[in-house]
């Protein structure tokens, strides 16, 4: 078995891996150059987003409506230009 040596190396062990990776991660530098520049590749833009949700019974309604009869236009779009294709 190990002795005083080996509990002492592995106690500064587990103290150093979580400080240096707190120390590492949380840095702002590191921050900016490595989580920022693939904020647009992982969220939408603003401008995309939904800001204003329905909340009432009938608003729902007639969004998922609204939404249904788009994906069926896309979905009669495709079939169309696939029938023209083949």
């Amino acid at each position: 078995m190990g002795g005083p040596n080996l509990e002492v190396a592995k106690f500064g062990l587990y103290l150093f891996v979580p400080v240096f990776a707190l120390l590492h991660f949380g840095d702002p530098e590191w921050y900016r150059a490595n989580v920022l520049p693939y904020q647009a590749k992982l969220f939408p833009a603003v401008e995309n987003t939904n800001r204003v949700v329905p909340t009432e019974s009938g608003e729902l309604r007639e969004a998922l409506a609204r939404i249904k009869a788009e994906r069926r236009a896309k979905k009669a779009e495709r079939e169309a230009g696939e029938g023209d294709a083949v």
